[in-house]
């Protein structure tokens, strides 16, 4: 039997998040980019980018995977194990390789870009290995890194894009519901997380139901356990007088989307119940500031000094906010629309950007735990529409 060492297998129906003009629409801006930088094709390997750029949402496995655009084609590139399934979820041509012979990855790739050409590729994520291995294969004529290009071009959404976010934000207020109805005394940060996760799950595959489903997560944590923004689900049970941290993920079709608010089990005591009412000052500071014309840095510098004012910035442990779009907690981020003291992006209308201060107060002082709000923002000619609904602030949150 002859083995290929790569072919084209499509069956099946396109089913994508959005409709073909959205992806021309992205592919028409990369393009430009392309051909301002004398670049004669960009090979993608990042999930973000392969995602935005196609649709297609790879899981490797141990496996590269990539998309090839030049200035006719589109071009996802897969492994055999997936079948056809990422034709059908890619806009665009898709091209399988085998595993009969070391490196046909890169065989597919060339037999696309062909070899002496100039090209892109995304600095911030190839490895040096397969970085030496693109220059072996395909001999180029030079080569750029495009990821900051891309990442400019993702941090603008479209209509489109927003209103996917917008449903992911309705999902994640569906799980903190979730949540909020499981929190009791006696009850572990499991049980209360995966109440959160079925109730967004389900209303995903509600709300989409072509959709692929995966990766929609909570972080549900409990006393010491706030004191960081990642820290895992463990089987901590709840005890009266804790100070908990909501926080849930829902993911649609390569979108994340986020809610994170504080709450206590049962009652708050006074320490607590100041720093909390702090942090919720900050956060509607916050959310105020953001409007077009504004850099992300001034709006730092400004809740900085809100924080100063009351002896609590030493208690920050990072940036007040990040773009949302195509990411997730295991790839991609839109670093260049961060809210942080070195970052100077300009606000602008089609941004979407978070509002989440957090403090930290160290065990064995007054108040100890993690303090963390979250709402999501879509940027807008005059101002920012806040797309997040569950409510924040111990009005609604000492529960259980």
């Amino acid at each position: 039997m002859e083995r290929p060492q790569h072919y084209r297998f499509h069956q099946g129906q396109k089913c994508l998040p959005f409709a073909p003009e959205e992806y021309e629409a992205r592919l028409a801006g990369l393009r430009a980019a392309l051909a301002e930088a004398g670049l004669d094709a960009a090979i993608f390997t990042s999930m973000h980018n392969i995602a935005y750029y196609s649709g297609f949402l790879y899981c490797s496995f141990g496996r590269p995977y990539g998309l090839v655009v030049t200035q006719t084609e589109s071009v996802t590139i897969s492994a055999g194990i997936d079948a056809a399934q990422p034709w059908r979820r890619c806009h665009g041509d898709n091209i399988t390789y085998t595993d009969w012979e070391r490196n046909n990855y890169w065989r597919a790739i060339a037999s696309v870009t062909g070899t002496g050409k100039a090209l892109g590729y995304e600095g911030d994520h190839m490895t040096l290995a397969q970085k030496a291995l693109m220059d072996s294969f395909l001999a180029p004529a030079s080569t750029s890194d495009i990821a900051p290009a891309t990442m400019r071009q993702r941090m603008h959404k479209s209509p489109a894009e927003i209103a996917l976010i917008r449903h992911g934000a309705q999902v994640a207020d569906v799980g903190g519901y979730a949540i909020r109805d499981a929190i009791r005394p006696g009850t572990r940060e499991i049980d209360v997380a995966m109440a959160g996760r079925d109730a967004m799950e389900l209303e995903i595959a509600r709300r989409f139901p072509e959709a692929e489903y995966r990766d929609t997560w909570v972080w549900f944590q409990s006393g010491i356990n706030t004191d960081g923004a990642h820290n895992p689900v463990t089987g901590r049970v709840l005890e009266r007088g804790d100070i908990l941290s909501l926080n849930t993920f829902p993911m649609i079709s390569g979108y994340y989307t986020a809610l994170e608010r504080t709450l206590f089990v049962g009652e708050v005591d006074t320490a607590s119940l100041e720093v909390w009412e702090a942090n919720v000052g900050a956060h509607e500071y916050g959310m105020s500031l953001l409007k077009p014309g504004v850099s992300c840095a001034e709006v730092t510098r400004k809740i900085n000094a809100f924080f100063a004012e009351r002896d609590l910035l030493q208690y920050r442990t990072f940036g007040y906010g990040h773009s949302f779009g195509v990411l997730s907690h295991y790839y991609g981020r839109e670093a260049g629309l961060e809210l942080r003291e070195d970052i100077d992006t300009v606000l602008e209308p089609g941004m979407v950007i978070s509002m989440e201060p957090m403090l930290t107060i160290p065990e064995g002082q007054p108040g100890a735990g993690g303090y963390r709000e979250h709402d999501i923002l879509v940027v807008t000619e005059d101002g920012a529409e806040n797309i997040t609904g569950y409510p924040y602030g111990p009005g609604f949150n000492v529960v259980g």
